[in-house]
Parts: structure tokens; C-alpha cells; sequence
């Protein structure tokens, strides 16, 4: 039985939070990848004793996608069938907060090359599970 607090509709949120937070933050993590993969490809013609030192972007963009898998199996722990409208939005936001914070830390990762702006990614998952903490569940639908 649908209620104002708890609608129907109310866990789509939720897992569209759960899905923001892995497919941008591996958005990110993979055009990071990519687009350091090919500075690497292309140092290892030109100077080869360089390219352990390069690998550490690579390295840094798949840390990324670590963080949208962590924050999307919080989020699909605390999905339920009977679920507050309050924590489906909570959800998103934690979703897209990580997911969003993830896709820019990979573009800029693949851009610049440096790895010192993966931590622009660890603040996007700071906040999230910051968010996902004051979700509550214990609500009576």
C-alpha cells in the first residue's frame, strides 16, 4: 500500500542512484585509462625507461571505478521494496555526487595526466557516504 512518505515510485530513486554511481565513475575511469593509455603507448617508442613512471595515471582512473562500485553496493544494500521517499532522493544524490565527482576526476585525469586530481573523485565519494549514512530506512511505510 502506497503511502504519502512512501510512494511506489520511491526505490526507482534509489537504483538510479546506485546506476549513476558506477556508469559515470566508470565513464571516467575508462576515458581516463584510454587517454593515458596512449601516452604510454607512445613514451614506450620514445623513451622506454619512462613508462613504469607513467603507468601511475592508469593506475589512479581505475581507483576511480573502485569508488562508483563502492557507493552503488551501499546504495543496493538499503534498497528495499517499501523504501521513504526521503531516502530514494538521499540515494540519487549519493549517486550522482560520487558518479559526477568520478567522471570529471577521469576526464581531468585523461587530460592532464597527472594523478594528484584523482582526489577531486575521493571528495565525490566522501560526500556520498556522507549521504548514504543519513539515509533511513527504519521509517514504516
Amino acid at each position: 500500500m502506497s503511502t504519502e512518505l512512501c510512494p511506489v515510485y520511491a526505490p526507482f530513486f534509489g537504483a538510479m542512484g546506485c546506476t549513476c554511481a558506477i556508469v559515470f565513475t566508470c565513464l571516467g575511469a575508462s576515458y581516463g585509462t584510454a587517454k593515458s593509455g596512449v601516452g604510454i603507448a607512445a613514451m614506450g617508442v620514445l623513451r622506454p625507461d619512462l613508462i613504469v613512471k607513467n603507468i601511475v595515471p592508469v593506475i589512479m582512473a581505475g581507483i576511480i571505478g573502485i569508488y562508483g562500485l563502492v557507493v552503488s553496493v551501499l546504495i543496493s544494500d538499503g534498497l528495499t521494496q517499501k523504501l521513504p521517499l526521503y531516502t530514494g532522493f538521499i540515494q540519487l544524490g549519493a549517486g550522482l555526487s560520487v558518479g559526477l565527482a568520478g567522471l570529471a576526476a577521469g576526464f581531468a585525469i585523461g587530460i592532464v595526466g597527472d594523478a594528484g586530481v584523482r582526489v577531486l573523485g575521493l571528495y565525490g565519494l566522501i560526500v556520498a557516504l556522507l549521504m548514504n549514512s543519513k539515509a533511513t530506512t527504519d521509517v514504516s511505510c
